[in-house]
This record gives C-alpha cells, structure tokens and sequence, in this order.
C-alpha cells in the first residue's frame, strides 16, 4: 500500500464549471463511443445479472437497494472512463490493448484499496436495506400484491420514506470521501487515505457545487433505473468523463507530477 503524504491543492469549482465538464464528458464519449459503450454494456449486463440472481433466490426486495446502491461502487466502475479520458486528453491511440496497459498501471497502487472501501459501504447500505425492509414488511412481506401496498399503507411509505433517506445519508458520505478519489488514485502516486481527505477538503470548500454534482449523479442512477439500466450505457460514460474532467479542473493548482 503506498503511503505517500501528497497534500494536493484544489482550484475552486462553480456550478456553472459543472456544465462545461459534462458538456466535456459528452464530447469524450462521443470521440470514444464503441469503447465507452462496451464498457456501459458490460455494467449494465452485470446489474441485470444481479438482479436475476437476486429473483432466482427469492430476494426481489433487494434489487431496488441493489440498483441504487450502485452510485457507491460507480467511481470504481469509471476507471475504464477515466483510462480513456487520460488516453485521448495524452493524444494516444485508443485500443482494448492500451485502455487494459494503462489500468493495469494505476491498479498497481492504492485504487485496489479504495475500492474495497466503496465496495464495503455497498455491503452496508445492502445489510441496512434488509433491515429496514424487514423492520418495516416483516419475514414473509413479499407478496403478489406487495407494490401496492407498499405505496397505499402507512407503514410503506414510511419503509420508502426511511430507507431513501438513509440511503441518501450513506450515498452523500460515500460521495464525499470518493469524488476524486478514484481519478486522484488512477492518475497518481499518493495513498487512498490522502485521497479520501482530498476528496473531503474539495466537499468541504464547494459545497453547494459538490451538492449539486452529487444529485446530478444519483439522478443519473435513478434514471438508469427507471430505463432498466439501458441508459446506464450513456449515462455512466458521459459522468466518468465529467469526472476526470472535474478532477482535472481542481488538480490544475498542484504542481506535483501525475503517474
């Protein structure tokens, strides 16, 4: 595990910089579209096998979690985007070849860490998700009719109003300590927890803009959802380009030379 000290300094960010970023990202993923679209299918295939897994060992109550949750693990899955951002902003080539050589590279530092970190969160919010669905439906509350008494009884608007909240509580901390974290860590030698408190201090400094990129994000899953993860192919491209982009943006004030 590295353990360098790097203290990165942060250029501001506005919420006008936002549009910029992801009109930059759309234009990424256009330059790159059968990459980018190979990389969104393969998500989108993994989350439609986990919900079929999900279905096939009667847990269906928690593909909604499942699917939502998505948003802690998403900067990981967005390596792939932040590989080819960095390829075409170095003017390199892009090939399968490349992209792999040159995530390979960056996994050799403490990305690996930092992904067990989200990932770990993503167990939580899974385990808290249950909890709450059993706390609320009880052992045996799945049933043909379960939708709509989930949305016509007291007690499951209170489950859906308890558990988008306590998810949106575990998404925006998850989003503060891993907002840069992850291209940070891809494009530079420091440690996972000098990332995570980077990550942090550039909440801290933005918040009404950070606030905003973090509701930009989930609205993003929740569309992905709504679309039955076809969007995800789209949509999950065009937020890891604007991401790097952001990065990018705020990593301007250092001086300090990238992987």
């Amino acid at each position: 595990m590295t353990m360098a000290k790097t203290s990165l300094r942060l250029n501001r960010v506005g919420i006008g910089d936002l549009r910029s970023f992801i009109a930059a990202g759309f234009g990424d993923f256009l330059k790159a579209a059968p990459f980018d679209l190979v990389f969104g299918g393969l998500f989108a295939a993994g989350g439609w096998l986990l919900i079929a897994l999900l279905v096939k060992f009667h847990l269906p109550f928690l593909a909604y979690p499942l699917a939502m949750g998505f948003a802690l693990v998403a900067p990981f899955g967005a390596v792939a985007f932040y590989a080819v951002s960095d390829l075409q902003g170095r003017g390199e080539p892009l090939s399968f070849g490349a992209l792999a050589r040159r995530i390979a590279r960056a996994a050799r530092g403490d990305l690996r860490w930092m992904s067990l970190v989200t990932g770990f969160a993503l167990v939580i919010w899974m385990d808290i998700a249950a909890f709450i669905f059993f706390g609320f439906v009880g052992l045996n509350g799945f049933t043909p009719d379960f939708f709509i008494n989930l949305v016509s009884s007291p007690s499951g608007v209170a489950f859906l109003i308890i558990g988008n909240a306590v998810g949106a509580l575990i998404a925006v901390c998850v989003f503060s300590i891993s907002v840069i974290s992850f291209p940070m860590l891809f494009d530079r030698d420091v440690d996972f927890i000098t990332a995570m408190t980077t990550s942090v201090r550039l909440v801290r400094e933005n918040p009404a803009t950070m606030l905003l990129w973090c509701f930009l994000i989930g609205l993003s899953v929740a569309i992905s959802v709504a679309t039955a993860l076809l969007s995800l192919l789209v949509l999950l491209p065009v937020i890891g380009h604007a991401t790097w982009r952001l990065y990018r943006h705020v990593a301007d004030a250092d001086s300090s030379a990238p992987r």
